[in-house]
């Protein structure tokens, strides 16, 4: 077992994304925990691979985005469920922080 302390990774770059790896090399899923200042994106993007991606929002509010201008309204306690091929992407209204877990890992 692991334990992980999230209140240990509330950092924020101005203006910027700030990551920390939380699970690596698991053959069954990866986690990653983005913190995302007011204003900031992470940009759209998808990977050419079968899998899933979720983005649950810990803290803070925002929009998830996704192809065509697509923008879901995002709160903390909110969960995108995508498959990884989809684009997929966060924008930051207020400091927002973000698990991502990736099964398969990529």
């Amino acid at each position: 077992m692991k334990k992980i302390e999230l209140d240990n990774t509330t950092e924020f770059t101005k203006d910027g994304m700030k990551r920390f790896f939380l699970v690596e090399d698991s053959p069954y899923f990866k986690i990653i925990n983005f913190n995302l200042a007011a204003g900031a994106t992470f940009p759209v993007h998808s990977h050419d691979l079968d899998g899933d991606v979720s983005i649950h929002v810990i803290e803070g509010t925002g929009v998830f985005l996704g192809s065509g201008n697509t923008e879901i309204p995002a709160k903390a306690g909110d969960i995108l469920i995508s498959a990884i091929r989809e684009p997929h992407g966060v924008r930051a209204a207020s400091d927002m922080r973000l698990l991502v877990t990736i099964a398969p890992p990529i």
